[in-house]
């Protein structure tokens, strides 16, 4: 509860250098010390929570609790926070134990006539905008973006929006608890999720606007973002350019410029001279320097895009042209590839071969000749996942259901273009819709691709079914086992969800059964709840399709279980020896004096 000052705390106030636009629109809550506020000057109302005497560290910097040498108008400040040289703050609530330290300008508008600002993501047109609010998750902004062409699905989510940002929890004007902020030029209209226990930092930024910066965010050196949602603990640092994005969970940008795009969770994006600009990038990805990815659009005006599934990895200074689309972990070799392309083999190379003046497509890349990597992969993710919230639910396994229908599609096409090249006796076996123009696609290793998307798949089935462990396990039988294949899986900013359970979501929101946003974030939650039991269905589906039966019998069963003993033995030798590659490379070697000054750095 907040209540007016006492004239002679008034009087104390302003002998410490204090002045008010209107001393009864400074309201204080119980607790706070008169000792606390010098050298400020409130207009309009100002409420101070319970300041005492006392500091608040940040490294190195220590602060005094309270106020000193700043200007605030309409602002609520909350208990134990320290702010100081803040030259203008204005319209926000800041929250308990936060230290603002030389900063510009802090200010913010809210209600439900607030003019916020839209942003427009995976198109330059405009044509995907959404109204970023505090509390919107990846997935939220996926779902609104990719769903246009559902009328009645925009009006709705647009409605509860507004709804959302009318009230404190989905207001910009935010800053929660424990941040800090300091060093900063200018911040408007940015909402600031954090807690005492995940704190979000800004620091030595140039200009931060519109914009939701989610728990346990780095920003910091330089940086300019405009238009922009933040998930959980990103990492933005280094003279990034950031507008209209929607950026993933536990991803990093620096160094770069990003604009009008997706990226789901776990994406990293930290060189010199790399840009990425109207696209979709499903997460888990990493775009090294020199890229530019969006780099010509290939229509009279910018309105192309460029779609990628999870564990997208273009190489060093890969030049992409709209519009391009790409199957799950996909690695692009150093190139300039000079048309749109479709790759829909997973975890496939990728290379432009100027010399024979042919796209070369290799499948199954990763399983067969970067197994360390691959592994790897999919476990740092989970490892490397620090939120403490997770609002939004991801899927870090590389092998799930929408990779593995991914190469169900694979192996169907590599049968295709294989019989093809044996029935015209052609040398090489040529891919098809894969790159625009006349030149062919030449798919190499064609035989041992197809051979791994098998092995692929029994691992995905029976890792699911039976775990790690390669012993003995019954024949999985009952309701789990009934039913179609689902075949199509969306992932939803991380999180996979069947596309049946997607279009009752969507229904659900048109028809008003989910009615705010909360009721959107349960259902997806009720959605994670039960896609365990899903994923597990689907790997003995997968099983059934490979022997092309409804249900298995015990003699199919037991030959998995005997290929599953098998790969799990090519798993573990494949690591082992694509990471030995690099302990016996001499070249990697030859800048260490002896054996013991290579494992003191390496290991």
């Amino acid at each position: 509860m907040y209540h007016n000052l006492s004239s002679s705390e008034i009087a104390v106030l302003q002998t410490q250098g204090n002045t008010a636009e209107n001393w009864e629109h400074v309201l204080v809550a119980e607790g706070f010390d008169t000792a606390c506020l010098r050298n400020t000057t409130l207009l309009g109302t100002v409420k101070l929570g319970a300041l005492q005497p006392g500091t608040l560290a940040d490294g190195e910097l220590v602060l005094p609790v309270g106020v000193s040498h700043s200007l605030l108008r309409n602002c609520t400040i909350d208990s134990g926070c320290a702010i100081h040289n803040v030259h203008y703050l204005s319209g926000y609530t800041i929250g308990n134990g936060c230290l603002l330290f030389n900063v510009d300008e802090m200010t913010a508008v809210s209600g439900d006539k607030a003019d916020y600002a839209w942003l427009e993501p995976m198109n330059e047109n405009g044509g995907r905008r959404i109204l970023p609010f505090s509390g919107m998750t990846i997935g939220d902004a996926y779902l609104w973006a990719r769903f246009r062409g559902q009328s009645q699905l925009m009006e709705r989510l647009e409605s509860i929006t507004r709804q959302h940002l009318a009230t404190p929890e989905g207001s910009y004007a935010t800053a929660g608890d424990g941040c800090v902020i300091k060093n900063t030029k200018r911040i408007h209209n940015v909402a600031v999720r954090s807690t005492a226990d995940d704190p979000s930092r800004i620091e030595e930024c140039i200009a931060l606007t519109d914009g939701v910066v989610g728990y346990g965010c780095k920003l910091e050196f330089g940086i300019i973002a405009q238009r922009f949602l933040l998930g959980e603990h990103v990492t933005l640092e280094y003279g990034l350019r950031l507008n209209d994005s929607v950026v993933g969970d536990n991803s990093t940008l620096a160094r770069c410029e990003v604009g009008c795009s997706i990226i789901f969770p776990a994406h990293e994006q930290h060189h010199n001279n790399s840009f990425l600009i109207a696209a979709l990038v499903m997460g888990q990805s990493n775009v090294a320097a020199g890229g530019t990815l969006g780099s010509n659009h290939n229509s009279r005006t910018a309105d192309n895009e460029i779609a990628a599934g999870r564990g997208f990895w273009p190489g060093l200074c890969v030049s992409l042209k709209h519009s391009s689309r790409f199957a799950s972990y996909c690695l692009l070799a150093k190139a300039d590839y000079p048309s749109e392309l479709n790759i829909t083999l997973p975890f496939a190379l990728v290379n432009n071969n100027a010399a024979k003046n042919r796209l070369e497509v290799m499948p199954a890349y990763w399983w067969l000749y970067n197994m360390y990597a691959m592994d790897r992969n999919s476990k740092k993710f989970a490892k490397r996942d620090k939120r403490r919230y997770k609002a939004q639910h991801i899927e870090f396994d590389n092998l799930a259901p929408d990779t593995a229908e991914e190469m169900v599609i694979a192996r169907d096409l590599l049968h295709i273009w294989t019989e093809e090249a044996y029935r015209e006796g052609k040398t090489d076996i040529e891919g098809h819709g894969m790159e625009k123009g006349k030149r062919k696609t030449v798919i190499l290793k064609s035989g041992e691709g197809y051979k791994a998307y098998y092995d692929m798949l029994v691992y995905y089935a029976m890792k699911t079914l039976c775990g790690d462990d390669a012993a003995e396990t019954a024949l999985p039988s009952g309701e789990g086992c009934d039913g179609e294949r689902v075949t199509h899986w969306v992932n939803i900013g991380g999180q996979l969800v069947a596309d049946g359970d997607l279009q009752q979501l969507i229904a659900d929101v048109e028809n008003g059964t989910l009615a705010s946003w909360q009721d959107i974030h349960a259902r997806f939650d009720q959605l994670w709840e039960a896609y365990p039991a899903a994923k597990r269905r689907h790997a003995y589906q997968i099983l059934c399709h490979l022997s092309q039966k409804r249900r298995l019998d015990d003699e199919e069963w037991n030959k998995y279980l005997a290929d599953f003993r098998r790969i799990r033995q090519y798993v573990d030798d494949q690591k082992v020896l694509t990471r030995k590659k690099d302990a016996e490379n001499e070249y990697r070697r030859m800048t260490y004096w002896n054996d013991a000054e290579l494992h003191a750095v390496l290991d």
